[in-house]
């Protein structure tokens, strides 16, 4: 990670290297916050945030979840994000607001603890690598768990919940895979590591419903929108772990992913192991609207 110029911190701009918390803070003893992930891209018009607004709101819904009072609006932190952009003179990259307990109390009674907003932009390619983004990447499935709704609240993007993530990561990578899927409680598919999933079998694309415990990703939603207006069934229903091993193509979405393709399950080809038809047009679509190419879904760009 290459530091930018400034933070945003509670309103203020700061710099990259003064973007410090106590060692005493709530968060970083018992994971008591919540963030986002959002790209910007350059399109012809400058540098755009695509759906921005709708992550600012998620991170609100998230935080009214966990019970962190914000002190701003998703609109002020969409005007800090964009303001932050320019400062940093980045023409597209990655932005993290994250909100979290700070010092003022210790047990896991957060009550008196300080309040604290950051928000911090930087330059980042693909996630799951360039390589990975043309030829498909190796999944496994995890013998982790995904968090459940009973034992937490899976679809907020609350900071503790992701230690579950980064154990079933860390354990694909050990085993020499590229990323881990997860089954949740019940031994049903949820998502990857930090990403949704589509299933793609006799044309037909699959995602695992929000009940099986997977985030309401943004970008899940948009290649809802972005296939079913190709023509391309899409279902929202329950994935077995054997759809897997059935399935023609296979491809993971989410911000830092955007759209992966996955060429090797648990050691076996997803159809010919190469990507197919409908995720090579996945990726298209994206491109086209992240990039202002498309004009159909303006609304999701918010230029700086």
């Amino acid at each position: 990670m290459e530091p930018t110029k400034f933070i945003w911190k509670d309103g203020e701009l700061i710099p990259w290297a003064e973007a410090n918390v106590h060692v005493l803070s709530h968060g970083l003893h018992y994971g008591t916050g919540a963030f986002e992930g959002i790209r910007s891209y350059e399109t012809k018009r400058g540098p755009a945030v695509f759906r921005l607004t709708e992550h600012m709101e998620r991170l609100a819904r998230s935080c009214k979840a966990l019970g962190i009072p914000v002190d701003w609006t998703a609109d002020e932190l969409v005007k800090a994000a964009k303001e932050l952009l320019a400062v940093n003179e980045l023409r597209a990259g990655y932005i993290r607001p994250v909100v979290f307990y700070g010092s003022g109390s210790m047990g896991l009674n957060p009550a008196g603890a300080a309040v604290h907003t950051f928000i911090a932009t930087w330059e980042w390619g693909a996630y799951l690598g360039e390589e990975g983004v043309k030829n498909g990447i190796s999944v496994k499935v995890s013998s982790w768990r995904r968090i459940n709704h009973e034992s937490m609240m899976p679809n907020a993007k609350i900071t503790g919940g992701y230690v579950n993530s980064v154990l079933a990561k860390q354990e694909a990578l050990r085993g020499g895979y590229d990323e881990a899927l997860m089954l949740n409680t019940d031994g049903f598919v949820s998502e990857g590591s930090g990403e949704n999933l589509f299933v793609i079998r006799d044309g037909v694309a699959t995602t695992p419903p929000i009940a099986a415990g997977v985030l309401e990703g943004l970008t899940r939603d948009t290649m809802i929108t972005l296939l079913r207006e190709e023509g391309v069934e899409v279902a929202e229903t329950q994935v077995t772990r054997t759809d897997l091993y059935y399935a023609d193509e296979m491809f993971l979405t989410g911000t830092a992913a955007e759209i992966t393709p996955i060429r090797l399950v648990d050691d076996q080809p997803v159809g010919a192991g190469e990507p197919g038809p409908i995720t090579r047009l996945a990726q298209e679509r994206f491109i086209e609207v992240v990039t202002g190419e498309d004009d159909r879904h303006a609304d999701w760009l918010e230029y700086v």
